[in-house]
């Protein structure tokens, strides 16, 4: 009996130290928003990196010469599920948190949730979708942190 590939969330860690607590709860609840959202995935890596890092990942591929928080990427094949990565800048994640009067834990959950309705689809582009987007990761905290 063939069995169908079990989702597969990883986080890991290039250089940078992040405190990334509970982390089976997270990945429950990312397959949780995947299921809520109607995205059927089969694989996720998060990675989390130094600005630097995702600055040559944004020129590269994305062709910005400017610091993120976040870069998603979709590398399934179509029709298949999901298979992503999602890169992110603790230093942009605490920078940010700094400016919001945010703690870095909130900042870096809203980060993680954004990276993930990026690969459901969501875009961030115009003052709609900024806003479409916002309401998304809202509702997705108000519930994780419930």
């Amino acid at each position: 009996m063939i069995q169908k590939p079990s989702l597969v969330i990883h986080f890991f860690f290039q250089n940078v130290a992040a405190r990334l607590t509970n982390r089976k709860k997270l990945k429950n609840f990312i397959a949780i928003l995947f299921e809520n959202e109607k995205i059927k995935i089969e694989s996720l890596n998060y990675i989390f990196c130094s600005d630097q890092s995702l600055l040559q990942i944004n020129r590269k591929h994305l062709y910005h010469d400017f610091y993120t928080d976040i870069v998603s990427f979709d590398l399934s094949k179509e029709g298949d599920p999901l298979n992503g990565e999602i890169y992110i800048s603790v230093e942009r994640v605490q920078d940010n948190a700094r400016q919001l009067g945010q703690s870095f834990q909130m900042e870096l959950h809203r980060v993680i949730f954004h990276g993930a309705l990026h690969l459901c689809g969501y875009k961030d582009k115009t003052k709609k979708q900024r806003v479409d987007m916002k309401n998304k990761e809202d509702y997705y905290l108000k519930r994780y942190f419930q």
